[in-house]
This record gives C-alpha cells, structure tokens and sequence, in this order.
C-alpha cells in the first residue's frame, strides 16, 4: 500500500511506484494524491453478479439455506433469466463494483435456464464488463445441470468469447475463463469430473464452494462425508483451485487446504447473514493458504462493496479470537484475490502489475485524527468510496462518478426491466 505516493503507469503497465520525488517521466499526466491512499484495484474474487437484479429482501433474509435456495429458484424462474436481464444485473453489479474500488470480479453464474443458449448468457456479462471497462473472470458454474452439457458449453463459451485467449485469460488481460461447480450439495463426482477435464484442456482455473450450511448437510446425509473430504477424494483439492466460504473448518481440514496447494475466498458479506458462521481467515493465513476476499451475490448479501465486506471481515474475527488487521485483510482483498485466479499480474502496484489502481481521499473529518491512514482506510469511515478509480491504464471512476456510463441510466433500465416482468422489486 502507498500513501502520500507516485506510481507510474505507461500505458496499461505499472513502471514505477513510490514515495513523491521531485522528478516525473516526460509527458506524464501528473494527479495530485495529497492526503491520500493509493492501493491496488481490489479483487472481489466471488460475487454472483446475476444477482443484482434479486437482492435480498424481508422474505428472503436469515433462512435456513435449503429454503433460500428455493425462494430464489423461483424468483429466477418467474422473472426469466436471458440474455437482457443477465446484461442489465451485470452492468448494475459492475458499476456498482467499480465505484466501490473493485477493478476485477470473479462472476460465479450458476442460473442456466435450458431453453437458454449458455454462449448468449455468457457473452452478455462479459460485452457488458469490457463496455464498462471492468476486468472480469467468467465462471461457468454448475448447479445441477447436466455434466456433458455443462463442459461443452464451457468449450463454447471459450471459443466464442475468448478466442484470443492462453490460459483461459484473453490477450488484454481483461477477460478471464474459469469453471466452477456449486459445490457438493449440488453436483455430484461426474459434474467435478467433467469440469476437471474440460479446465486441463484449455488451462482454465476451477473455482467451487464448501462449507455453506446445506453442503455440510448434504454432504453428510448423502455421502457420509464432509465437504472437504469429497472435494480432495474427487481431485478438488490441488493447486489450480479455489474454494469459497470454508465456514466452520476444522484444523484438520486447513492442513488439508494447506497440503493441496488451493486457495480460499472468505466472503463474511453472505456468510454472517446467512447464519452460516466466521472463516477462519488467520488460521488459514498462518497455515499458508492464500486468502482472497469476496461478495457473493445480491440474494445474500445485497451489495457489491468489497471495502466494507473487509471491515466486516476484519471486525468479526475477534468474534472467534483469531483477529486478523487491516492490511491482512487489504492484503486478501488484492493480491490474495489474485492469487486464486492465477494471476501474479493484479493485485499489487509493484513494476509490472496491471495498472489498476484506487485513490481513496483520507482527508476528511472521517480520517482526522487517524494514526495509521491504511489502517484507517477499514477502521474509519465505513461505506468509504474511492475518488478515482483505474482499470488497465484508464480512468472509469473521477472524483467519485463513474466515467464508462451513466450509473443512474443503468439501475433505472435494471429497474424499469423487472418491472416489466413482474418483479415485486422494483
């Protein structure tokens, strides 16, 4: 993290970074960051984008999760999931996102309708993320479909959308591919299996979830097993993996984490409303599991604000006596984020990264007084917003107001959609 600093971006590249001197480059363009924090572009490495058009609401808030699902199954299928509402949900997510200091969100779709032409769904977020200017990672979920259908659909999606690309991510670093079933309560050793083989053969990540409340019941009730237990017997423990929420791990089971090599995502957004517990972040930490932070969708946790789900994540771990800091937990939220996507070019102001970066205005009577302004950037002023916000090289956010769209154009068409369709939302 810098403050008071210079960092130097040719182009959509990190050159130089540090203290203010009283030299600059030719021709540079030159922002003032007095009084400032200038960090890295956060990584918000789970959000279920689709779900900005169903946040949460009286009926769907503090369930058991079997009763969530079911609600929000049937709000998918009464207002029709296509094309139009996946782009107008993505675009609200993402500005939403963008505002809030998110350069990059990893998009956990799981909502695939069978009269829906998958490569259509997928290509709406991803021409939405590149209109807006958002980096994004496109995870081709799985929630009981078909396994052959769902690994074809990822080869589609990939020569569609991503001709370009090694490694799963396109040649402007903007777009990314990866896999990623719902979890064990969902999809059973065939979907794992399918996705695996699909991921090896065009170098994708695989990204899954573990430890919700329903994947520990179903887990038990259907194998005999835990979470983490069938994840490692079906080849789901290993380097090329993340695996979100992990509530309620055990000591045994983060060695196991640890010995795999895979990475976690701590989403305490979704998490702590939905009853489903605190991960244990500094344990994984201290075992050497890269930690990454995330959101989750809007049917949990309403908001894409990855700064606040840190504050959130930072204050509830004294709850279990394992606190961690702030800049453990910035730490998460940008580089150790970027880690579970396999990607040593984001997350940091280090020569080389990607240039997305955040100024966050420390200034103000919300930070006076404030010993430490990283520290403070958790601590003090919650809802805190950045001023100017860069994604490869380029300005999306000034001073606070998205610069790729009109935010306001954005929700009221999302808005103005559901109304139409019926939803008792809007």
């Amino acid at each position: 993290m810098l403050v008071d600093s210079t960092t130097v971006a040719r182009g959509d590249v990190i050159v130089a970074a540090g203290r203010v001197t009283n030299t600059s480059p030719p021709a540079a363009v030159a922002v003032d960051v007095s009084g400032c924090v200038v960090t890295p572009g956060l990584v918000n490495a789970h959000h279920h984008l689709l779900q900005s058009a169903f946040r949460s609401g009286p009926d769907t808030r503090f369930l058991p999760m079997r009763e969530w699902l079911t609600r929000m199954s049937a709000r998918y299928v009464a207002t029709g999931v296509d094309p139009e509402l996946t782009a107008a949900a993505a675009a609200v997510g993402l500005a939403e996102s963008l505002l809030a200091g998110v350069t990059t969100v990893a998009d956990h779709h799981l909502t695939w309708p069978a009269e829906q032409d998958p490569v259509e769904l997928a290509a709406a977020t991803i021409g939405t993320a590149r209109r807006l200017g958002a980096r994004l990672v496109f995870v081709r979920g799985t929630a009981r479909d078909a396994p052959d259908r769902a690994a074809q659909s990822i080869a589609d999606i990939h020569s569609a959308s991503l001709s370009d690309a090694t490694a799963g991510v396109s040649a402007d670093g903007m777009t990314q591919l990866a896999v990623g079933p719902s979890g064990v309560h969902a999809d059973g050793p065939e979907t794992f299996s399918a996705l695996t083989e699909v991921a090896r053969a065009l170098g994708l990540r695989r990204r899954t979830q573990a430890n919700e409340q329903i994947d520990v019941e179903i887990a038990a009730e259907r194998y005999g097993r835990r979470p983490l237990e069938l994840l490692d017997q079906w080849g789901w423990l290993d380097d090329d993996v993340t695996i979100a929420h992990l509530c309620g791990i055990t000591d045994a089971e983060i060695a196991l984490v640890a010995d795999s090599g895979a990475t976690a995502t701590h989403a305490p957004g979704c998490d702590v409303p939905m009853g489903w517990g605190v991960a244990r972040v500094k344990a994984l930490l201290s075992a050497g599991v890269r930690v990454g932070l995330g959101t989750s969708g809007g049917g949990s946790n309403d908001a894409g604000h990855l700064l606040a789900d840190a504050r959130l994540a930072m204050q509830v771990s004294g709850l279990i006596g394992e606190p961690v800091s702030a800049r453990e937990i910035l730490a998460s939220a940008t580089e150790g984020s970027a880690a579970g996507l396999g990607r040593s070019d984001l997350g940091h102001l280090r020569p080389g990264a990607v240039a997305d970066l955040c100024v966050w205005d420390c200034a103000d009577v919300v930070d006076a007084g404030v010993p430490d302004l990283v520290d403070g950037l958790l601590w003090a002023g919650p809802g805190r917003r950045p001023r100017d916000v860069m994604v490869n090289g380029r300005w999306v956010v000034r001073n606070g107001e998205l610069s790729t769209a009109d935010s306001r154009r954005l929700a009221m068409h999302l808005s103005s959609l559901l109304r139409r369709r019926g939803a008792t939302c809007c």
